[in-house]
């Protein structure tokens, strides 16, 4: 099965957020402001982090499988860790990978950690939205497909409803190519309408109520833009500054980075979600040329 452009397109706009936003760690708060206000970028190497290696594994089972096969997936993020686990994983993702490679079934390993409650970090969300643009033709299995990717590895509901929110985000930007971008109250509306009554849904109509002109630092300041490493401080966040700039993919990251917080996560989730609209159209080649490269298959046929 060849993946869908816009799922591919996805993919490569999500590792260009993850790397361009880990690039702006930096102890010299001040200095990275005034660079980011001015637009001027980190000088490369770009590395990819955990948000780019998870994706690429959840695109490669669906171009074997077709569809979410649990059991399979799990497998497959334990491996691709153990093979790179110097990818910036999260404290209990190194613990739930160890215990999956190791043989240990998934489903208890996931629902043990946090005292039994399950992880409701952004993890599941931050690799979700080339599944989105996958299957942008139905969102009532984009939603089911999102739920089972993120149940993998994050037992708790949030968690589940931080990934299904930022899929059919993708699934609505991929939607949308082509033709007028959606509205952003329009569009963070229409993601959390796929939601059940929680906490990132809650964040979303938030957003959308946000009014016209509403600063980045503001919306940080009241959704969070993960520093707790949350799928609730981090989801609504990330689809209001994507749904903001689903023309530019470049706009996207720089208006997300503004919000600073978990910078590689959330620019991943943006760039995944404008990605699916864009592409890599309107990308500086030196971005690219920065961004640590990604396997040939990877990148959308011409």
């Amino acid at each position: 099965m060849r993946a869908p452009t816009a799922a591919l397109d996805s993919l490569q706009g999500l590792a260009l957020g993850d790397s361009f936003g880990d690039r702006w760690f930096s102890p010299r708060v001040d200095e990275a402001a005034a660079e980011q206000a001015a637009r001027i970028a980190r000088p490369g190497p770009w590395k990819w982090t955990d948000d780019t290696a998870m994706a690429l594994v959840v695109v490669q089972h669906l171009d074997r499988c077709g569809e979410v096969r649990q059991d399979d997936l799990a497998r497959e993020f334990a491996a691709a860790y153990t093979a790179a686990p110097h990818r910036k994983y999260g404290p209990s993702m190194h613990q739930v990978m160890r215990a999956v490679h190791g043989g240990a079934d998934w489903r208890s390993v996931t629902a043990g950690v946090f005292g039994g409650q399950g992880s409701h970090g952004n993890g599941a969300a931050m690799r979700v939205a080339p599944l989105g643009a996958w299957f942008a033709d139905d969102l009532a299995v984009v939603a089911e497909q999102a739920g089972l990717s993120a149940r993998t590895t994050h037992h708790h509901p949030e968690a589940t409803a931080g990934a299904v929110a930022v899929a059919v985000a993708a699934a609505l930007a991929a939607r949308s190519r082509g033709s007028a971008a959606p509205g952003r109250s329009e569009f963070l509306l229409e993601v959390a309408g796929h939601l059940p009554e929680n906490d990132v849904r809650s964040g979303l109509r938030t957003a959308a109520r946000f009014p016209a002109g509403t600063t980045v630092r503001h919306a940080a300041v009241v959704l969070g833009s993960g520093a707790r490493l949350s799928a609730q401080d981090t989801v609504p966040f990330a689809l209001w500054s994507a749904a903001g700039a689903l023309g530019s993919l470049p706009d996207t990251l720089w208006e997300t980075l503004g919000g600073w917080g978990d910078m590689d996560t959330t620019c991943a989730i943006a760039g995944g979600v404008t990605a699916a609209r864009t592409g890599l159209t309107d990308v500086p080649a030196a971005w690219l040329d920065a961004r640590e490269p990604l396997p040939a298959w990877a990148s959308p046929q011409p």
